[in-house]
Order: structure tokens, then sequence, then C-alpha cells
């Protein structure tokens, strides 16, 4: 096995090892967040299951809660409401004509985020690690 390899094997064995604790996703430390899959809802019912760079969603979104932004690679949008609960932490806002919504699981780390315009609405999921 070559050294590369061996360093992500390495890696990857001791991700539930250091697998972030249930206080790093309660909102007071920042998120990167990685969608993963995505799911495009039209009027008449027509479901597109899609990759995210597909539907030009970002690789990568750094969620800040305590200073109520998320970053994306082109630009920064303001959170305009959050609401927590035990479970979540329910973050949205408005973004070049799309109502968006993110909710970040606070056990966990997983997340959905929604975009929805008059056209239709865009679900994407994935996981988020404290920053």
């Amino acid at each position: 096995m070559n050294r590369l390899a061996y360093r992500l094997v390495c890696i990857a064995a001791s991700l539930p090892l250091a697998a972030a604790s249930a206080a790093d996703f309660d909102g007071s430390k920042p998120l990167m967040c990685a969608p993963s899959e995505a799911v495009r809802f039209r009027p008449g019912g027509e479901l597109v299951k899609e990759r995210p760079a597909d539907i030009g969603a970002p690789s990568f979104l750094r969620v800040d809660i305590p200073n109520w932004t998320i970053t994306g690679p082109r630009s920064v949008s303001p959170i305009k409401y959050i609401e927590k609960d035990e479970e979540q932490i329910l973050l949205q806002g408005t973004e070049l004509g799309f109502g968006w919504t993110l909710v970040p699981d606070q056990r966990v780390g997983e997340m959905s985020l929604t975009f929805v315009d008059r056209a239709g609405a865009v679900v994407l999921t994935g996981r988020c690690t404290p920053v």
C-alpha cells in the first residue's frame, strides 16, 4: 500500500473516534455544510434527482449562526430568522429571489436545505461539521 493510500485509510479509520459532539452542533460554533444530494420539484409534480453541482449549488457553505450569516463561494447571505429546539436549528433567509431554509440536526450534523420560488423548489441534503 502506498503512503497516500495508507494515510487515507488511517484518516478514515479515525473519523468515528474524532466525531463531533452534540454540543458542536448547538449553534454556538460555525459549521461547514456540504450538500450531497439534490431533488428539484417543479409545478405539476415533476421530480428530478440531481447532483448539487448540476443545479449550481455550492460544494460547501459556512454557516455562522453566532454572526447570522451563511457564506458560499460567491456571496454572503444574512440569516433573517433562527428557531432552535433540542433536535434542530431552523435558519431562514432570502437570496436572489429565493426563500431558503437550512436545518442542521443538533445531534449529528445532518442537514436539509431548501430553496423555493414561484417556479418550484429544490431540496438539498448533506452533512455539517464544526469549524
